[in-house]
This record gives C-alpha cells, sequence and structure tokens, in this order.
C-alpha cells in the first residue's frame, strides 16, 4: 500500500507560480498519485488525526493562523472535504465561512470587505467555502461588474493574500477539479435522493451551461493568482475519498511547516503540588 509523500502530491498538484498552466489537461480522477483506493483511505485516517494534534498546538501558541481555501463548480465536494479531511478535529481554534451572494450591506462596500472580516484570528484554522475568488468567477462569467473592474482584482487579490501571509497568515488554495461527466452524475443524485435534494438548485444547471466559459475563468484566476506566498493547487475531485486524501496531505504539510511548538506556561510539568 503505498502513500505518496506530501512532496509528492504538493509538486503534482500545484500551479507553478509564473508557469504556464493549462487547466485543460490537469486530472481529475487522482488515480496516477492514488491508484489504490484504501491507500487513499488509510492515509486521509492518520493525517485527520495529525491534522488535529497540529491544530490544538496552534491555538495554543496563538501567534499564526491557516487559512484554507475551497473553490469549485456545484457537486465538487467543498462540504464534503471539510467533513473528510477535519473529521478528527475539535471545534475549538476552528471557523468556517460559507460565502453566498452579498448582502445589500456587503455590496455597499468593497468586495474583500467581508472576506477581511472573516480571516481567522490567530490561534485558528479558517476555512472558506468559496471566497474573494468568486469576484472573478461568477462575477466574470456572469457580467456582474464591467470587465475592466474585474481585471484589476487580480493583482489586488495578489496584494490582500499578501498582506496575510506577512502578518501571519498561510494561505492554502484548493481548487476541486471535477469533470463535466462526474458533475453530472451527481446534480442527477441530489434529484434522486431524499437526502441530498435539499442541495439541489436549479441555478446550478445554468451554471454548467456554461462550463467552458467557467473554466477560462477558473484558469485564468489560477495563472494570474498562484504565488509564492500563495500557490494554487489544481486537486482531482471526481473521487471524493482520493479528493479528501489529497488535500489532508497538503493541509498536514501547511502545519507540519510552521514548526509548531507547545507554549510554554513559564513553568515545569509536576511543578506545583496537587492534592
Amino acid at each position: 500500500m503505498s502513500i505518496p509523500t506530501i512532496a509528492a502530491v504538493r509538486k503534482s498538484l500545484v500551479a507553478a507560480p509564473g508557469k504556464a498552466f493549462d487547466l485543460s489537461v490537469r486530472d481529475t480522477s487522482g488515480r496516477d498519485i492514488f491508484p489504490d483506493k484504501e491507500a487513499a483511505e488509510t492515509s486521509l485516517k492518520k493525517d485527520a488525526a495529525v491534522i488535529n494534534e497540529l491544530k490544538d498546538m496552534l491555538y495554543a501558541e496563538g501567534q499564526r493562523s491557516l487559512l484554507v481555501i475551497l473553490q469549485g463548480m456545484d457537486t465538487s465536494g467543498k462540504s464534503g472535504t471539510i467533513k473528510a479531511v477535519f473529521s478528527e478535529t475539535t471545534p475549538l481554534g476552528m471557523e468556517v465561512k460559507a460565502f453566498k451572494a452579498p448582502s445589500t450591506e456587503e455590496l455597499a462596500r468593497d468586495y474583500l470587505w467581508r472576506v477581511h472580516n472573516a480571516v481567522p484570528r490567530r490561534g485558528h484554522v479558517g476555512i472558506f467555502d468559496r471566497s474573494h475568488y468568486e469576484d472573478v468567477l461568477v462575477v466574470r462569467v456572469r457580467g456582474f461588474a464591467p470587465l475592466e473592474d474585474v481585471e484589476k482584482r487580480y493583482e489586488q487579490i495578489n496584494a490582500f493574500e499578501k498582506h496575510l501571509s506577512e502578518n501571519g497568515t498561510t494561505v492554502l488554495k484548493f481548487m476541486l477539479n471535477i469533470g463535466y461527466e462526474e458533475q453530472g452524475v451527481r446534480l442527477k443524485e441530489r434529484l434522486q435522493e431524499t437526502h441530498k435534494l435539499w442541495k439541489f438548485n436549479p441555478g446550478d444547471l445554468d451554471d454548467r451551461s456554461k462550463w467552458t466559459e467557467f473554466m477560462q475563468a477558473y484558469e485564468l484566476a489560477i495563472k494570474r493568482c498562484s504565488t509564492r506566498h500563495a500557490p494554487w493547487y489544481v486537486m482531482p475531485a471526481d473521487s471524493r475519498t482520493r479528493r479528501n486524501a489529497l488535500i489532508a496531505r497538503v493541509v498536514r504539510g501547511a502545519l507540519e511547516g510552521m514548526d509548531l511548538k507547545w507554549k510554554n506556561p513559564g513553568y515545569e510539568p509536576g511543578s506545583y503540588d496537587i492534592s
């Protein structure tokens, strides 16, 4: 049973900053990295447990934070990823924000206002289910803002993420890369299975009809916003198990890369006599 190293997963799935990028040639199955689905399940279980311990160390330290950004087409598995990758994680020190269509109050401010307001505090892991990238994805495809305004946003986003990284927030960005055929299967499941029916939105079919435009928008966002301080990872999402295992590998690697230590409270174990 072979489990790929964290370094191998990163190398295989990162959109290298400053390099040519073609989303259409990226694999959506994940079988080339995790041929054995059982190995993916084992890897996920181990990494989820380690992520929990490292999250506790991050919380105890209280100096830095981790922001996990999940973007993807409908049914690509954003909520499923959160549930699986953080399945062993206690709620303490966790923040999850799902971004919907902006409210009237949010629209009265700049598009990054609501995002910056949701960035995890020090010591916390924050997860974005959709994010500020909606403002260069759906906004671009739907024409919700003038194209000249959208064009300015890529560099604004890069500056925003650089600001976060320079102020103690590690930024991980995952594009959940589901194939067109697999999305069709999952949309049908939502209509056929009672416990999934609530997830179905007729508007999803409209987005599906604009698949090519959305893929072009994703490719552009990844190409322009994969940076040294916040690179994009394009994660195969046709297999839920492999998707979750691969993302867990990268999340674990990011936390391990912080070289976290248990906070020293200023006294040694056993220094107090409690009777």
